[in-house]
Order: structure tokens, then C-alpha cells, then sequence
């Protein structure tokens, strides 16, 4: 912090490239260099891995730079070219951790196991075995050997320490010159899983190593001790330290607040502290007294949180709007400004409850928003639906049913499209599986939920069809609409066969109350025409056969007798006997 003088440019790049970048390991395999000076993205590293990148490590030189992955290999990168310099097998599973030896010329890497690597050949110089589970950190705890007799070769007799994932043991290793001895010569045991440890590394013989360690319980222990040879029982913490707030607002237990990280101080004498939420951690500075076994330090982190809201609060510009309108702001954590109208001459009463009041229920608070947005118009003469998108929202992340009902009963289909156009993007998803869920429910309540899904898809169909995973979220919906459709049919069938039976049932009904009608004809009207006998003579003339014809001329005889007695009968003359004669006279 010195008075500054004029560099060249050279020489700050330079300095950039030693202090200033931060090496990132992602997800999918690459690791992003981020200058903190510039604020922005600075060079990608990849094609060096395939899968999750565990572990990074800078080497003494700046533009080198190592790391490791869940696909088994370690990779040393030339972060000037953004190139592999050398990539190589590192263990049968993957890769978890790493760290370079103070010389820069080895290296230890660990998944189960831990291997020493020489950086020049990139062969194992040695092998440590003893974790049951994959270390989750490694560092070396001594930069000189203890015996110094005898010549050092970089590594030989320093000290090492690891811990793993699900062990409350952390062990340290010694390299020996030898191979014989291969597991820990001392183990720290802590009280839960480590999540961060820091160390003090130790340069003289005579000087303890002082090892802070958190655990996943939130609680940070603290060793210090003189690395010198074996020692079979594990050693305890020499002092514990946690934080808890008072306790003094109505509730009068303390709460424990949980210690994220640790880290010594140039001094070695003081610790800095993060604790409180991962997203707004405090920072404190702490001087040791390890003379006390347990500490406990209290702490009130709400106030220093809410100090940190409103100081962010006098920032926010309010709108301006009219007096007769009302605005619905999202609930954001902390934000209770009301909104400034324009001063009107009169002053308005500030709205404290008395202590006799009742407070109103949320019901009514719900009914009284609903009445405002039907009064509530824009100057086209619709609705205004900036009111139903923010309730809409709210119901969909707070999960109230009440609110839900509100919104997605209504019938109107100008309100439906507005709110939907006016939603924001992340709502989408969560309104389409409400939508899923309500029409498995009532017929009534699926006719209503139909105009909403036709909004959502015709308004947000570009950025439905970006979503990957797009059809298994909306497997239910179209196995709803399948089955629906199927029965569609046979209810049409049915539809109509009813509607027969209806429309008759009805008509017989109305039948019944109508008086009988006389049938009888008052008059008959007969045409008998000679033409039309003739011609049904001549037709049935037509239809004889010539096989008949001597029946027809018998019968004709018989016929002309017949005739020839009637008219002798009429006549008077007879073929009566002679003695019959006189009787008759």
C-alpha cells in the first residue's frame, strides 16, 4: 500500500498474472481463469478433462498450473497458452485432491489412496495408504526436515497432513527414504466430518504446527503441536471455539451460528472467521487464547444484517403514482417501503393499531385486493392485470391455494391472456404443473384450466421449446389429454343416443295433453273412368297364358247357359215334365 510508482507494461502484466487470477474448476471439465483486477472473465481452459474438475493448484511458477477430475487424471496446464502441457492417469478412481511440495518439483494427488509424483518424470516416488474414503484435503506441514544431519533432497523427512470425507480423524504422513513405512505416524480426531482446515507451516525445528479445523457441525478446533515422530494415540483439540447469538429478543435461548471457514493471520497469532449464512458470511479478525479449552463468542448477526439491508434500501428509487390506484410489490426479504404518493395538502394519519383492535385476517386482507383490481381500469377500458400476475406468482411460490382459486377461476379471456403475458419466465414451469394438477380434478374446474394452458403455449411456446427436458415435465399432460381424447368418441356416441331418447321422451310427453282428433273423412271422392277399366282388362288379358285359353272358353259356355235358363226362367218357359204343367197353371 506504499506510495505508487509508474510500471511498465510489461511489468504489470506480470504482476496481473502472479496476484490476480483466479483459477475456477467447473462442473463439466473446463477451468475458467478470472482476473480479480479487470472484474471479468480472462481465458478457458479446455480439452484437458472429461468430467468434474475436483481440485486446482497453482505451482510456484504462475503460468503452471494443475488439476484434477472425476475422470482419473491429473493435468498440468500452460495458462499462457490456454494448452496441456501434460496429462497422465492418476488413480483407478477419481482424482479428489492435490498439492505441491514447497520446491515445486513434487507432487501429491489422493482419491483412496495417496501418491507422491515426481513432476519431472511424472512417476509415483511413493505410495500412502489409510483412508477409508476419498481425502477431501492435503497439505504439507513442514517446509524443513527435523533431523538435519543428514543431506535434503526436497522431500525427504517433511511432514503431511489429510483428511477425508466422513473421517473425524486427520492424519499426518512422513516421507521417509525408504518404503517400509507406509502409513500415518499421528492422527488429530476432531468432533464431526472437516469441511476447512488451515495450518500454520513450521519452518524450525523447535516450532509447533497450529492446525484450525472446521467441522460440518459448525464448531472450529484448534492444535497445536510439535511434529517429531510417531505417536499412536490421536490427539485432541487444544481449544474449541464456537459462536451463538444472545438470545435476548423474546426468545431466551441462544442459537448457534455456524463457523464456515478459518484462516491464521500473518502473525500466526490471530485467526480470520467467516461464519453466519453462505450468502452473506461476516468476516471477523480474532486474537487466540488457547489457554481456555472451550470458547464461545457471542455474536447478534441479525443486527449486523439488518444494518446491510438498509443501507441497500436507501437506494431503491420509489415510483411515483397516483393516489386512487394501488400497487402490489413482491414480498423480497426485508423490503417493507411503502410506496410515496404525491403530498396533498393534508397530511395522512399514520395506521398504528390500537392495542383493542382486532388485525384483519388474511382472508380479508385477499378480498380487499380483489375488489381494488376490479375497480382498478387502464385507459383502454380491460382490467388491469398487473395485479393478478404478482398474485399469481406469490400463490405459485407460496403454494396458497386460496390465491390460486382467485386467479385461476376467472372466466374472462382478455384477463387469462394479460397475466400470462405479463408473468415472469422462472413462473411458467411452476403454472404448468398447477395446471397439470387441477385438470385431473372437477370437469368444471378442467374447462377453466383449458383457457390458461392455450395462453401458455401460444405466448410462451419460444421459450417452452428451449427447455431440454421439456417433454418429461410435461409427460402428465399429454398422457391427460390422450386418455381424454380416446373417450371422446364413445361420449359422442353416447351424446347422441341420449339426445334420441330425449327428444322422444319429450315429444310422447307432449303428446299426451293434446285432445283426440275424429280420423273419419267427411268425403270420399271415387273416379271411375271407362279408359281405366279398359286398360286393367287389357292388362289382365295380357298376363293369361295360352295354356288357359280352354279353361276360359269352357268356363264362358258354363256362363252363357247360366244365362240361357235365367232367361227362360224370366221368360216363363221351363223344362218341366208334362204332369207338371197343370200345377203350375
Amino acid at each position: 500500500d506504499g506510495p505508487q510508482r509508474k510500471k511498465r507494461k510489461s511489468e504489470v502484466e506480470e504482476v496481473d498474472k502472479q496476484l490476480d487470477i483466479l483459477a475456477i474448476g467447473t462442473a463439466v471439465g473446463s477451468i475458467l481463469l478470472y482476473s480479480t483486477v479487470k472484474g471479468e472473465l480472462q481465458s478457458k481452459l479446455d480439452g484437458g478433462h472429461d468430467s468434474r474438475v475436483n481440485c486446482v493448484r497453482w505451482h510456484q511458477d504462475s503460468c503452471c498450473l494443475y488439476s484434477c477430475s472425476d475422470d482419473k487424471h491429473i493435468v498440468e496446464w500452460n495458462t499462457q497458452t490456454c494448452k496441456v502441457k501434460c496429462k497422465w492417469k492418476g488413480d483407478n478412481s477419481s482424482v479428489t485432491c492435490l498439492c505441491i511440495s514447497p520446491d515445486g518439483k513434487m507432487l501429491l494427488s489422493a482419491g483412496r489412496t495417496i501418491k507422491l509424483w515426481d513432476l519431472e518424470t511424472k512417476e509415483v516416488y511413493r505410495h500412502f495408504t489409510g483412508h477409508a474414503t476419498s481425502v477431501s484435503s492435503l497439505m504439507f506441514t513442514t517446509v524443513k526436515p527435523m533431523n538435519e544431519s543428514k543431506p535434503f533432497d526436497g522431500i525427504t523427512g517433511l511432514y503431511f497432513l489429510s483428511g477425508a470425507i466422513h473421517d473425524r480423524l486427520l492424519s499426518v504422513w512422513y516421507i521417509r527414504s525408504d518404503r517400509k513405512e507406509k502409513n500415518a505416524v499421528m492422527s488429530f480426531t476432531v468432533t464431526d466430518e472437516p469441511t476447512f482446515v488451515d495450518l500454520t507451516v513450521s519452518e524450525v525445528k523447535e516450532e509447533p504446527v497450529k492446525l484450525a479445523v472446521v467441522c460440518r457441525d459448525g464448531q472450529l478446533h484448534l492444535f497445536e503441536h510439535i511434529l517429531n515422530g510417531y505417536c499412536k494415540k490421536p490427539l485432541t483439540s487444544n481449544s474449541t471455539i464456537q459462536i451463538a447469538t444472545p438470545g435476548n429478543d423474546g426468545d431466551s435461548t441462544p442459537k448457534p451460528v455456524p463457523i464456515l471457514a478459518a484462516a491464521f493471520c500473518k502473525d500466526k497469532q490471530s485467526l480470520l472467521l467467516v461464519y453466519g449464512n453462505t450468502l452473506q458470511p461476516i468476516i471477523e479478525k480474532v486474537s487466540l487464547n488457547t489457554t481456555e479449552s472451550h470458547i464461545c463468542l457471542v455474536r447478534d448477526i441479525q443486527k449486523v444484517l439488518s444494518l446491510k439491508t438498509d443501507a441497500a434500501l436507501t437506494k431503491v428509487k420509489t415510483p411515483v403514482v397516483n393516489s386512487d390506484t394501488k400497487v402490489l410489490v413482491p414480498g423480497i426479504p426485508g423490503h417493507s417501503t411503502a410506496v410515496k404518493t404525491p403530498a396533498s395538502g393534508k397530511e395522512k394519519k399514520k395506521n398504528k393499531r390500537k392495542p383493542g383492535d382486532t388485525e384483519e385476517s388474511i382472508e380479508e386482507r385477499l378480498g380487499a385486493l380483489d375488489i381494488d383490481v376490479s375497480k382498478v381500469k387502464t385507459p383502454g377500458g380491460l382490467p388491469q392485470t398487473d395485479s393478478f400476475a404478482v398474485l399469481l406468482v406469490q400463490g405459485l411460490e407460496s403454494n396458497d391455494a386460496e390465491i390460486l382459486n382467485k386467479v385461476l377461476n376467472t372466466k374472462k379471456d382478455n384477463i387469462v391472456k394479460n397475466t400470462v403475458a405479463r408473468m415472469p419466465i422462472h413462473a411458467v414451469i411452476p403454472l404448468l404443473h398447477e395446471l397439470t394438477k387441477r385438470l385431473q380434478g372437477n370437469p368444471y374446474s378442467a374447462s377453466l384450466m383449458v383457457r390458461w394452458l392455450k395462453s401458455v403455449f401460444t405466448l410462451h411456446a419460444s421459450y417452452l421449446s428451449t427447455l431440454p427436458d421439456l417433454i418429461p415435465q410435461l409427460g402428465m399432460l399429454y398422457q391427460l389429454m390422450e386418455s381424454r381424447v380416446k373417450t371422446l368418441q364413445k361420449l359422442s356416441r353416447l351424446h347422441g343416443r341420449l339426445f334420441i331418447l330425449v327428444t322422444q321422451v319429450a315429444a310422447s310427453q307432449r303428446g299426451q295433453g293434446v285432445p283426440e282428433v275424429n280420423q273419419t273423412a267427411k268425403l270420399v271422392y271415387e273416379d271411375d273412368s271407362s279408359e281405366e277399366e279398359g286398360s286393367d282388362d287389357e292388362m289382365i288379358a295380357d298376363k293369361d297364358s295360352d295354356e288357359n285359353w280352354d279353361e276360359d272358353e269352357e268356363k264362358e259356355e258354363q256362363s252363357d247357359e247360366q244365362d240361357m235358363t235365367v232367361e227362360k226362367e224370366i221368360n216363363g218357359d221351363s223344362d218341366l215334365e208334362p204332369e207338371n204343367e197343370s200345377e203350375e197353371e
